[in-house]
């Protein structure tokens, strides 16, 4: 049986994530939710560091939701390292995120972020909004190729 490919959510807020996963399984999107809390964590996980050491760097996500807006490490410097290694620089980033600040989308954009969302202060269009992201990324979107040796 083929293991389905993770969804990573670096997201601090407790309530956003909450609402994300919800989000995901009213669409019927199974894939296992990974949860990341902040910057460092992201970084540790992607590149198998720290706590999550003993991580398969082969388990690639299949989208990776990043807020911009995290302590410590902020989601632009995960998104710039994720850009700069050759393991990890064609992972789908989806930004997604409170801020509509045009410095903010330029620099996601210009670390070649696939999309940038704006969270919706609506519960009911966060909801919505969420749900589409979920079956656009794991349903529609075709991932790039896997690397040949």
């Amino acid at each position: 049986m083929t293991r389905q490919q993770s969804i990573v959510l670096v997201e601090d807020s407790d309530d956003d994530a909450e609402l994300t996963t919800m989000a995901f399984a009213e669409a019927k999107v199974t894939n296992p939710v990974v949860r990341l809390v902040d910057g460092v964590d992201a970084l540790e996980y992607f590149f198998c560091h720290g706590r999550w050491a003993g991580r398969d760097p082969a388990d690639v996500p299949a989208i990776v939701l990043l807020d911009l807006k995290l302590p410590g490490i902020s989601g632009l410097e995960v998104l710039a390292a994720l850009r700069a290694d050759e393991r990890t620089k064609h992972m789908p980033v989806v930004v997604l995120t409170s801020s509509a600040e045009d410095a903010d989308r330029l620099a996601a954009y210009g670390h070649h972020v696939n999309s940038y969302v704006r969270k919706p202060v609506d519960y009911d269009q966060f909801v919505v909004a969420t749900r589409q992201l979920g079956v656009y990324w794991m349903m529609l979107n075709l991932p790039p190729p896997a690397r040949v040796a």
